[in-house]
């Protein structure tokens, strides 16, 4: 049997977090701590997006969350034996109105704990988990007018970053085109690797001009240039498009393997983008790694504006899947950078050496 403790906490950003959806100030999050019969403690962080999590509005009433996790761990025969890396219990429904395998943020916050709790070696023996090697990230620059972002560029390239990913969508197009050149002008595609993120801004009947006028600047990838559900437009685009395309909120709300697997083979992305928050927890982000590498498909891992609870587990499931150096990685840098975009973080043994995050 398991104690389970659940507590809200709410974050402030430094600075507004601004996308082509809208801008954060604060993200709230409910924080699980589950201990088991000899006193083992493990904790994880259920923390959807308010305005994009498909479970957004599922966590209010803190009782019922208490009850769902204990029917839910009283459900799994034994722990020890769990690979935390396969959807555990997968088809089970809760007698609620809420199921596990539909609630992403939950599912995440569970496995984190239950990670914490039974240590799994293949997960824990990790260079990174032993503190022994860091993972290489992106410098992420956030939306904002062209003076500011071009500062935060400015300070990313002097941390030591080697790939900048971009927010674009929300000013000006040429703006967004004219910083994309000013940083090709200074850096190579072989000193710099160039990522950006639409979420979704590029209206269908502009996206393949804005993806051909990306492409003279060598761009690595854009993630999401028009808005989910538009299927067959964005197989057409992955088709076509002279910049590789990942796809990142396409993937919110496809939970069972079948629906996986129709949603890659009908669009063919390029990459895939995998966010355990909403996608799926550490079991469904590893089966979307795992689906995506059979069919030649690469990916890489990105934190969601979560904590340093958050950052961690999606930190160690990074080191398990692509580590230990990432040279067989399909894609070298991870997306676990935004750990630094709160005033008061929760507690944690992170922290960054130029553009490698450690533990």
């Amino acid at each position: 049997m398991y104690k389970c403790e659940i507590t809200r906490k709410s974050l402030q950003f430094k600075i507004p977090a601004k996308t082509s959806r809208g801008s954060y100030t604060t993200h709230d999050m409910l924080i699980l701590r589950l201990e088991d019969e000899q006193g083992n403690v493990g904790y994880g962080e259920c923390a959807p997006l308010p305005d994009l999590s498909s479970d957004r509005n599922a966590y209010n009433d803190i009782s019922k969350i208490k009850e769902i996790i204990v029917d839910y761990l009283n459900g799994i025969e034994v722990i020890e034996n769990i690979c935390f890396f396969e959807r555990l219990s997968q088809r089970q429904i809760v007698n609620t109105q809420l199921s596990i395998l539909n609630s992403p943020a939950l599912t995440f916050s569970i496995e984190s704990a239950l990670m914490d709790i039974v240590r799994p070696s293949a997960v824990f023996s990790t260079p990174f988990a032993k503190g022994e090697a860091g993972i290489p990230i992106n410098g992420l620059i956030w939306m904002s007018d062209y003076d500011n972002m071009f500062r935060q560029i400015e300070r990313k390239l002097a941390d030591g970053f080697r790939c900048i990913k971009l927010k674009i969508g929300a000013i000006n197009w040429s703006d967004e085109l004219a910083l994309l050149k000013m940083i090709r002008q200074r850096f190579s595609v072989n000193d710099l690797t160039l990522r950006v993120d639409a979420n979704g801004a590029f209206p269908i009947q502009d996206a393949m001009r804005k993806l051909e006028e990306l492409a003279a600047f060598d761009i690595h990838s854009i993630e999401q240039p028009v808005k989910q559900g538009n299927t067959q437009e964005m197989a057409f685009l992955c088709e076509n498009s002279p910049v590789p395309i990942a796809l990142d909120e396409e993937l919110i709300g496809v939970y069972a393997t079948e629906e996986k697997i129709n949603l890659l083979e009908t669009i063919k992305p390029q990459y895939v983008v995998v966010k355990p928050t909403l996608h799926g927890g550490l079991s469904g982000a590893t089966e979307w790694m795992t689906l995506a590498r059979e069919r030649n498909i690469g990916s890489w891992i990105t934190s969601a504006l979560e904590s340093n609870i958050g950052l961690r587990s999606i930190a160690l499931l990074a080191a398990y899947l692509y580590g230990p150096d990432f040279n067989h990685s399909s894609v070298l840098y991870q997306g676990l950078g935004t750990g630094q975009l709160f005033v008061q973080n929760t507690p944690s043994t992170l922290h960054l050496i130029q553009d490698r995050l450690y533990l």
